[in-house]
């Protein structure tokens, strides 16, 4: 009867024993059920880090190719005022001789200089337009070349202000994995913090 009686008391402890560990457990999982929100929270700052890092990668490519367009525009911007001062020593060297040619047709047996005269006059005008044309193209060559360096530079910007939000993204993620390993929910709501001020910058580069 003694061994039954200890075999029971000891049964009954062991049954205690289990409750109390049920409950403790189930206290636990009560007391860190945020962590769930935790984990869903990363997921999603995960998800937002790697759009902003997509567009980061955007705007950097977007500034090279402006980058180069505006290079482009500018050899061609460069070209075209070669070839304008090309024509500006032709009409000048046709103005000289024009000059040349009126003296000489002012004296006698001049009717042949001033026909030629007259020739060079028309040249000096053809050379007169023909600028007029060379320099508004190199003007709106210029005009594009300076959208070109004006588009790289707000690319630029908007660059800097995503790569500034995929780091703090980062930042944000790396606090919320060691709030899950120390279980400190402080850290959690600092991480949210984070994740909000960086989804505040990539707004602001969207809509500026």
């Amino acid at each position: 009867m003694d061994t039954l009686a200890d075999e029971l008391k000891e049964l009954k402890t062991f049954v205690t024993e289990l409750k109390a560990d049920r409950a403790a457990a189930k206290e636990k999982e009560k007391r860190e059920s945020w962590t769930k929100y935790t984990s869903l929270s990363l997921v999603v700052i995960a998800v937002l880090a790697a759009i902003a890092t997509q567009w980061s990668g955007k705007y950097g490519s977007r500034v090279l190719v402006q980058l180069n367009d505006s290079t482009f525009q500018q050899a061609k911007a460069s070209d075209q005022w070669a070839f304008f001062q090309s024509k500006s020593i032709k009409q000048n060297l046709y103005e000289v001789a024009r000059e040349q040619l009126s003296v000489a047709a002012a004296g006698p047996g001049g009717e042949g200089a001033k026909q030629t005269a007259e020739k060079m006059a028309a040249k000096i005008e053809k050379y007169d337009k023909e600028k007029k044309e060379v320099q508004n193209d190199a003007k709106k060559l210029e005009e594009l070349r300076d959208t070109s360096r004006v588009a790289a530079t707000e690319a630029s910007r908007k660059g800097s202000g995503m790569g500034l939000a995929v780091a703090v993204f980062q930042i944000a993620i790396a606090m919320g994995s060691i709030c899950l390993v120390t279980k400190r929910k402080a850290l959690w709501y600092m991480a949210l913090g984070l994740a909000a001020l960086a989804t505040y910058e990539m707004l602001k580069v969207w809509l500026t």
